[in-house]
């Protein structure tokens, strides 16, 4: 469910339900981390601007059907999955990026596009891009569109275990993000 033009009662409580869900795991497990409402965005590069958070700490997720199943990628807003690099790792020539009306239903306490890099909580393996493990902290939605979750990035590893691996290449950034660091990349 997208959230768009006017928001009415049942959005308020459906996002409302969203968020709490993600928080109250995040408290069960002493998390510390900081939740942050914006505007609407769509894009993990509008959410990253948005939020006034670096596109190389913002964490968005892909969803990729890998040999039918459907696995999380997460990686920097700044990037995107170099699907050749991704097959390689994996040892898998049937990978394709998913659509949303396949995996909407996944995540079905989420708005379409909005899922936190969370597997773990939808019973999906989690692969992680390996230039995102150079963060202190990372940025992620919260299952909406106007709200993200600032937390490090050790705690984040730590409760979902993810699989570390390189599968992304850089996407031109915003000229003179000082946190952007071109030359590690290439």
């Amino acid at each position: 469910m997208a959230v768009t033009g006017k928001i009415n009662s049942n959005t308020l409580k459906f996002i409302a339900m969203t968020v709490q869900k993600l928080k109250s795991f995040l408290d069960e497990n002493n998390i510390k981390y900081v939740s942050v409402k914006h505007s609407n965005a769509y894009t993990a590069q509008e959410v990253a601007a948005t939020a006034h958070v670096s596109g190389k700490e913002f964490a968005k997720t892909v969803i990729i059907n890998r040999d039918g199943k459907q696995v999380m990628c997460v990686l920097p807003a700044s990037y995107r999955v170099d699907f050749g690099q991704l097959k390689a790792n994996l040892g898998s020539d049937n990978i394709e990026l998913a659509s949303e009306d396949e995996f909407k239903n996944s995540f079905p306490d989420c708005e379409v596009g909005a899922m936190p890099p969370f597997g773990n909580l939808y019973n999906m393996e989690v692969f992680v891009a390996e230039v995102l493990t150079h963060n202190k902290e990372i940025a992620f939605n919260a299952g909406t569109h106007t709200e993200l979750i600032r937390m490090s990035f050790y705690d984040f590893e730590r409760l979902v275990n993810p699989i570390v691996l390189r599968f992304s290449k850089k996407e031109v950034s915003m000229p003179g993000d000082p946190s952007e660091r071109w030359l590690e990349d290439y």
